[in-house]
This record gives C-alpha cells, structure tokens and sequence, in this order.
C-alpha cells in the first residue's frame, strides 16, 4: 500500500486504495488535527503505512512528532480526524462503538508504559481480563504457553503491588498477548523499567514476534530497545521521514539526532 521511494512515501497509490493482505496494520492518508484556528496543531499529517504480519516495527521521532498519536490512532484509541485505518481488512472507521470495542479486546493488544494492570486482580486475572471483557474463554493450551513464556508460573496468584516493575510488565505483555490478537501495540514499554526489567521485556515482544508469529507495533525513544525491531519507522512533524530496516543501536541514534537537529 505505501510508496517506497523518498518523494512518496507518505501518499497512496490511488484514491481508493485497499491495504495489501501481508499487512497486519495499514493507514492511508491519516490525519490527525488538534484544536482549530491559530491553536490547530497537525500531530499526523497525511501519513500513509502498512506493518507487515509477523514482524516487529518500532516508531521514533523527537518529542511531538506524533509517534504515540498514530500509535493510538492505529489501535482505534483515539478517532481521526481523516483518512483511513485497518486492523486485518477491517476498516476501523466503518465501526461503530461496539464494534470497535469487540475488535479492540478480541484482536488487538496494547502495552503501556505505566502497565495499566487492575490492583483488585491477581496475575492470571489480570492476563485473562481481555478475554473475561469478551465474555470468551480462551485457548487455554495457548495461555499456558504464554505464561511459560513470560515466566510467571510461580507468581499467577499474586496481585500487581506483590510484584516488581519488571514483574508487572511481564503480566501486561501476557494479557496483550492472551487472546491471540492481530498485533500487539506497546507505547514506550521499557520506560519505567530499570535495564535488566526492561531487556526481559524486550526479549519476551522478540519471542512473540520469532516463536508466535505476532505482530509488535512499538513506539520508543530508546535506540538500544529499537536495535531489537526488524525495522524503524521515523516520524517528523506528523510525518514519515525515513525507515530503517533491520536497525542497529548506532545507525538508529545518528538519525534520531539528525532528526533532532
């Protein structure tokens, strides 16, 4: 679906373009306008992208590029202002409320930052919640590979103030991945987490994407977090300026700052 020269990069094809089969996420043409008149700010400005199935993208940019603003969008947790965003080959904007609700807890997943774990609920509570929403039961084989996964047999028990930060994110990237979704979206998912916390849960997104075949949309600031993609997606003023694919820390950083600069 998108260009890959330079010059169009950021424009679809045609008017009326389908994203292609292979992606697992796809926006055309996305627009996202923040207040109106002197005060309207363009956090996402014409952006045009597809994330392949089975493969781990990272977003970059300096500060207000709009990296979590089309993270957000691509997720349908936040409206746009125009274009078009699919998840699979369904078009989020021809959704209703509902609608839009079921796909998010059936086929997306979503790590924050601040791991956005339920206090009241012990850990397998808080992997199953999604799937408890849906009103489903789960693959429970597939669960259990999960949990494996992310090491955390001994601790399903437990409530998320019995555990530490690392812990907790662990639980976050189980209950992301519980319900087998499309593509697990991660906002920032190391930022509260100290090195060693943080490259376990760089290692688990690693494994989902190698061992499980999922797709991970991530946004960082971190170079090294993004080495560990299978490609950069850099923003600019709401823009895509440049992509990198199969990063280094080093190549990573030096665009980062030129974007910067």
């Amino acid at each position: 679906m998108p260009a890959t020269s330079a010059q169009t990069r950021d424009r679809p094809e045609t008017a009326h373009s389908e994203p292609r089969t292979v992606d697992a996420v796809a926006a055309e043409d996305l627009v996202k306008v923040h207040g109106s008149g002197d005060a309207e700010v363009r956090a996402l400005d014409g952006i045009t992208i597809g994330f392949e199935a089975g493969r781990w993208t990272v977003i970059m940019g300096p500060s207000g590029s709009g990296k979590s603003t089309l993270l957000h969008c691509l997720a349908g947790l936040d409206s746009v202002t125009s274009g078009r965003v699919w998840i699979g080959g369904t078009e989020l904007g021809r959704l209703s409320d509902r609608r839009l609700t079921k796909l998010r807890r059936s086929r997306v997943g979503f790590v924050f930052q601040s791991f956005n774990l339920v206090p009241t609920l012990n850990a397998l509570e808080n992997i199953r919640l999604p799937l408890t929403l849906a009103g489903r039961g789960g693959d429970q084989a597939w669960i259990d590979a999960v949990i494996d996964t992310v090491g955390l047999g001994d601790r399903l028990s437990h409530r998320p103030s019995e555990l530490s930060g690392g812990q907790q994110q662990r639980v976050a990237v189980a209950r992301a991945m519980a319900s087998r979704p499309d593509v697990i979206f991660a906002d920032e998912p190391t930022g509260n987490l100290d090195s060693h916390s943080g490259a376990e849960v760089l290692g688990l997104l690693r494994d989902a994407v190698d061992r499980s075949g999922q797709t991970v949309v991530m946004v960082t600031h971190d170079p090294v977090a993004a080495a560990r993609a299978d490609q950069v997606v850099l923003l600019a003023d709401g823009r895509i300026d440049d992509r990198i694919h199969e990063p280094t820390t080093e190549a990573v950083l030096a665009r980062v700052r030129s974007l910067g600069a």
